[in-house]
Order: structure tokens, then C-alpha cells, then sequence
């Protein structure tokens, strides 16, 4: 392995696992490397439940009300996939979907004065809806016919609408929308994780409307692993390995994980998670076996968003007729579980819970001058979007171009020597 590559990626996180496959894809010569036996990173799975117990240094052993340990694969950063968002193109285009399995989750949900509801996708929810009276439901749904119809490339859909000086708070008072309507809009949507959805124009407008979510079946370490499958069984020059202290490897670009170069990172922010293990599912879901909550900042008084995660044993990673929760926020105060506390009080009653506050990290420069790209650590939300914004920017600082999707395609032809469909 003494030898030159065209890239080096260390650690198989979900970011560093794409760029490693998309560079490959594109005739890069990658060593793809890892200090730790397994797969993830900070974003790794754990099982059995035992090691989850003792991760988190709890004094007991799982009691027999849990099930079998080997049943539970508990993700420690768990998010959902957008069925049309920019996660499932990549994967997608670089083919690691033939090594996964995915679930629809059953449901998204709000919050409001104390209580969850069903976020409306479609103008028919919308007319359905208990978020709102029935003089708003009908503003409403003329704001999503409205966006549903907009096209930048079509004056005739604007309304009077500028699409590059109207904000978003102009558009809401255009179609005079109530606080918690804008607030469900932007942030359960929208997806912004602040008000700064406020300030955006209509090309940011609600992009996941009526999108559904999806979750890997058996965890979503099965992500990083699809990719190492899919390469090991392909003609691309791609190892991952187990990193060896006398291993000597020369790249002309590093791309890594915060933790690898924390003499070029620097802290940006906390984020606290809580995962909980539940024996019934969210009060007030139709009994749903997975779903999203978003708590608008506004509702509790915050300057950030709280989430909510609920996966169960219908996706195979917690034993029969258990559920597992995970509530995370960006941390704002000196008392971070007390500003998750709304979100626990939906979950109650809790059979464990299990709290890590994890330092967030950025890179300090662009890597441009020293050819090393350091990854942003995962963010409180409950979706990959950021993370795939993240893999977008440091494609296009290590390659000096955009991230196009089309031209990310791998031809079966050229990597299976099978005739393109």
C-alpha cells in the first residue's frame, strides 16, 4: 500500500462514504480507510442492546422486558431519507440501492399549544386538517395551489410575486396566514430549522411537500456498508480497511471526518440527542410504527427547532412490539435536557433513556490551499438534506465544479460490462 492515490477518505460516515463512491465512479484512484472495526462513525449502530447500555455507561443489564439484545440495532444519529430528496440520488447514481432495503414512514407531524397533528401535504389534508379554522384552511389551500403552480420560467404563475425579492414573509402575508400556519409551513415543509425560512425567496420555497420519508430496513449503517459491497464487487480501485499505525499511504486530496484533523476544525455549536425506548407508539399517530415530529421553535419559545425520530420492529431494529425515539435540538442553554423536555413529554411513558451531548464541528478553511477537506458534523435534524448540502460543497471545492447529478450516473456498462438500459 506504499503507493499514491488520486484521494484518501477516512472514516465511513455517511458523507465520507458517498464522496469515496463518487469519486470512484469517476475514475479517481481511492483508498477508502477507517480506524474504527466499524462502520459509521459517530453515526454508527449499535447492537446488541448490551453494548447500548454499556456505551452509555448505565450500571444494569437490559431487563427481560426488552427482549433479546441481538433484536435491537439502535442508530445513534438516526435520520430519515427523502423519497425524492438529494440522499436517494446518490444513491441511487451510484448504485448502492441494490444493497438496501427501505419502509415509507407512516407519518409527519407538528406541534401546537401542547399537541401533535398531522402535517397537511396536499390540499385535501389541508381542507381536513385540525391545525386549522375553516377560514384559514381555505387560505391555505390557495397558498399551496399557489406554490404547487409557481414556475420561475413562467411570469404568468408570479401573481405579482417577484421571485427574486419576494420573501417568504411577504408571500404568508400575501395570502394573510396565521403564525402557527407559517410556522408548521417553514418548518415542517420547508424543513428550515429556523426562522430564517422568513427571509428566503420563492426558490426555496416548501421543496418537500407532499414527499414522503423513508428508513433503511436494519439500520442505517446498512448505508456505508452497501457502499463497501458495491465497490469491493466492482472494477473501481476502492479498499476500506482497518487503519494499521505503520500503514504509509500518499494521496494528492484527504478528505475526512472532524475527528481525524481536530487541529483543523473548530466547534461550532452542541447538539443533544436522546434516544428512548418505548413499548407503545407516540400518542395521537394512529398507532403509527415510525414517524416525524417537528417542534417549530416558536411554540416553545426557541431559537431552533426540536425533532422527534420514531422507528420500531417493523423496520427491524428493536424486538417485538418496541419502539425507539430519538429527540434531538440544538442546544441553546446550560440545561439542555430541560429544553428537550417538551418533546419527552409526548413519548411518556419512557422505559430507558439513554443522553449524549455531542460537540458540533466545521472546518476552518475551504481545504482549497492545503488539498484537505474536513466533513461538518451531523446536525439535530431529523432528514439528510444538510448532510447532502455538505458532500455538494466539498465535491465542488475538491473538483472545482458543481455536483450534477446527471453526469453522477454510472453507466452499467462501464462498471458491470452489461448493456446500458
Amino acid at each position: 500500500m506504499d503507493e499514491e492515490y488520486d484521494v484518501i477518505v477516512l472514516g465511513t460516515g455517511l458523507t465520507e462514504c458517498i464522496l469515496s463512491g463518487i469519486m470512484s465512479v469517476n475514475g479517481k484512484k481511492v483508498l477508502h480507510m477507517d480506524r474504527n472495526p466499524y462502520y459509521g462513525g459517530e453515526s454508527s449502530s449499535i447492537t446488541p442492546l448490551e453494548e447500548l447500555y454499556k456505551r452509555f455507561s448505565l450500571p444494569d443489564t437490559p431487563p427481560e422486558s426488552m427482549g433479546r439484545g441481538r433484536d435491537w440495532n439502535v442508530d445513534l444519529i438516526p435520520k430519515f431519507l427523502m423519497a425524492n430528496g438529494q440522499l436517494v440520488k446518490m444513491l441511487l447514481y451510484t448504485e448502492v440501492t441494490r444493497y438496501l432495503d427501505f419502509k415509507v414512514v407512516e407519518g409527519s407531524f407538528v406541534y401546537k399549544g401542547g399537541k401533535i397533528y398531522k402535517v397537511p401535504s396536499t390540499e385535501t389534508e389541508a381542507l381536513a386538517s385540525n391545525l386549522m379554522g375553516m377560514f384559514e384552511k381555505r387560505r391555505f389551500r390557495k397558498f399551496l395551489v399557489f406554490v404547487a403552480n409557481f414556475d420561475e420560467n413562467d411570469p404568468k404563475t408570479f401573481e405579482g410575486v417577484d421571485p427574486k425579492t419576494t420573501t417568504m414573509r411577504d408571500v404568508y402575508k400575501k395570502f394573510d396566514l396565521g403564525q402557527d400556519v407559517i410556522d408548521f409551513t417553514g418548518h415542517a415543509l420547508a424543513l428550515y430549522r429556523t426562522d430564517d425560512c422568513m427571509l428566503s425567496n420563492m426558490s426555496h420555497r416548501c421543496s418537500y411537500r407532499g414527499i414522503p420519508r423513508v428508513y433503511c430496513y436494519y439500520v442505517l449503517k446498512q448505508i456505508p456498508m452497501g457502499f463497501s459491497h458495491c465497490f469491493c464487487s466492482t472494477s473501481a480501485i476502492l479498499m476500506f480497511l482497518v487503519w494499521r499505525r505503520s500503514t504509509v499511504a500518499r494521496c494528492k486530496q484527504l478528505i475526512c471526518d472532524p475527528s481525524y484533523i481536530p487541529d483543523r476544525v473548530r466547534k461550532a455549536g452542541q447538539v443533544i440527542r436522546v434516544i428512548c425506548i418505548l413499548s407503545h407508539p407516540i400518542k395521537n399517530t394512529n398507532d403509527a410504527n415510525s414517524c416525524q415530529i417537528i417542534i417549530p421553535q416558536n411554540q416553545v419559545n426557541r431559537n431552533s427547532d426540536i425533532y422527534v425520530c420514531m422507528i420500531s420492529y417493523a423496520h427491524n431494529v428493536a424486538a417485538q412490539g418496541k419502539y425507539i425515539a430519538i429527540v434531538s435540538t440544538t442546544v441553546e442553554t446550560s440545561e439542555p435536557e430541560n429544553e428537550i423536555e417538551p418533546a419527552l413529554e409526548l413519548l411518556e411513558p419512557i422505559d430507558q433513556k439513554f443522553v449524549a451531548i455531542s460537540d458540533l464541528y466545521e472546518p476552518t478553511d475551504d481545504g482549497t490551499e492545503s488539498q484537505i477537506f474536513a466533513s461538518r458534523s451531523y446536525d439535530a435534524t431529523t432528514h439528510f438534506e444538510t448532510t447532502c448540502n455538505d458532500i455538494k460543497d466539498i465535491y465542488k471545492r475538491t473538483t472545482g465544479s458543481d455536483f450534477d447529478f446527471e453526469n453522477m450516473k454510472r453507466k452499467q456498462n462501464d462498471v458491470f460490462g452489461e448493456d446500458e438500459q
